[in-house]
């Protein structure tokens, strides 16, 4: 029989505490607050970092391939990549897909009100699903020789212009000679970042082509996609290593280290915090099982004088206290789990889009995640436990006793 853990047993389910009775709830309301904080604030961080990285490879792909050079023009120059070294790209196992585009700056002119943009070119062999994701009117774009000239604009230079599906407009390419280009708005798109939403409309590759004088096989660059976004780094160095001497791979970190650097702040917020609610626990931990012990002072001196051990009474305080972790550990959880699952399916708290580009605050959190967080409050709240269960040793039986 062990006999430590049916004294705890019997302590805990049938013994009568007086003042330790508030200190003992406390603790359990620490250690849910404290599990259920750190939980939702990794599914928060993790949202947020899924949504604006998926943002930016939906839009610019994983990996850009341009010229090697020093240009600082928002017009890539030229280049061109032969059928075997598409060939070898598409053999490495990371690539899903390569396609190919070119920007052109222009200005928009609709009603003597003007707009300077970015045209990015694409053809029929582009992923436009995450286009389709963000089309708010309109849909993506047909690629025919009627198709050249459809475009997709931003919400917010679709209401800077007050332009609608379906509507002319007149853009101008600045170039010997200007040109000058008619365009339908074929759908109307938002994707809260403000640097996209302002800079870049979406039209058709040949029309860039043609525009640029580009040979049939030349663009502006190559968008690659890969399977996942943490083999980045490593497939950009193989990409690198396939390709002609005179042509450069540039991940999406690389091109935008403002975004990514704010993303890495972030996870400095979630170790705070993962150690203030573990502190907060721990203290509480603590402070029950020391009120607990002094609580039961007079049991203590009575099993010693029987003959008990100290670490079998060390033992029945700390399966107190486990069980008491379990508690709080189970109140916690349940209380992340529910505010996941309804945050996740109905978006209920909001946020402003521009400022965190998104417009709810999103969630996302692994199993793995989610088990260890657990399994590491517990850990170290058991390990923080050995220390005020010490005291215990240093209990005389004589005393205790003739003082009950």
């Amino acid at each position: 029989m062990n006999f430590p853990y049916f004294l705890a047993k019997r302590i805990t389910f049938m013994g009568h505490r007086t003042f330790s009775k508030l200190i003992v709830r406390v603790t359990i309301g620490a250690l849910a607050l404290a599990i259920s904080a750190v939980i939702l604030s990794v599914a928060i961080l993790n949202g947020f970092k899924r949504e604006i990285i998926d943002k930016q490879r939906g839009f610019f792909g994983d990996i850009i391939v341009t010229k090697n050079d020093l240009s600082a023009s928002y017009e890539n120059t030229p280049i061109q990549l032969s059928p075997q070294d598409l060939k070898q790209l598409a053999a490495i196992p990371q690539v899903v897909d390569i396609t190919p585009f070119a920007t052109k700056a222009g200005i928009m002119n609709v009603d003597g009100q003007v707009e300077g943009v970015l045209l990015k070119g694409i053809d029929k062999s582009y992923n436009q699903q995450y286009l389709q994701k963000n089309i708010i009117q309109g849909d993506t774009l047909e690629f025919s020789s009627a198709g050249n000239t459809q475009i997709l604009i931003s919400e917010y230079l679709a209401n800077r212009l007050h332009l609608d599906v379906g509507d002319k407009f007149i853009m101008y390419f600045i170039q010997d000679p200007i040109r000058r280009r008619p365009f339908t708005v074929k759908g109307i798109y938002t994707t809260h970042s403000e640097e996209l939403d302002k800079t870049y409309v979406i039209g058709s590759l040949d029309l860039i082509k043609r525009l640029n004088d580009l040979q049939e096989n030349e663009v502006g660059a190559y968008q690659i996609r890969i399977t996942s976004f943490d083999l980045l780094e490593q497939t950009t160095q193989e990409i690198d290593k396939v390709l002609p001497i005179e042509l450069d791979a540039t991940n999406i970190v690389q091109q935008m280290p403002d975004i990514f650097n704010w993303l890495n702040m972030l996870d400095m917020n979630d170790n705070i915090i993962f150690v203030l609610m573990v502190v907060v626990a721990v203290i509480n931990m603590v402070s029950s099982l020391l009120i607990s012990i002094l609580e039961r002072a007079s049991m203590i001196g009575v099993l010693k004088a029987l003959g008990c051990p100290n670490d079998r009474i060390r033992r029945v305080f700390l399966y107190g206290s486990i069980y008491l972790i379990g508690i709080g550990l189970f109140i916690g959880n349940l209380i992340a789990i529910s505010l996941y699952f309804f945050q996740t399916h109905t978006h209920f708290f909001k946020l402003d889009p521009y400022t965190y580009y998104v417009h709810y605050v999103p969630m996302d959190i692994a199993w793995y995640e989610f088990v260890g967080l657990n399994v590491a409050i517990a850990v170290i709240g058991l390990l923080a436990l050995f220390v005020p269960a010490m005291l215990i040793s240093r209990i005389s039986p004589i005393k205790v006793i003739q003082f009950k």
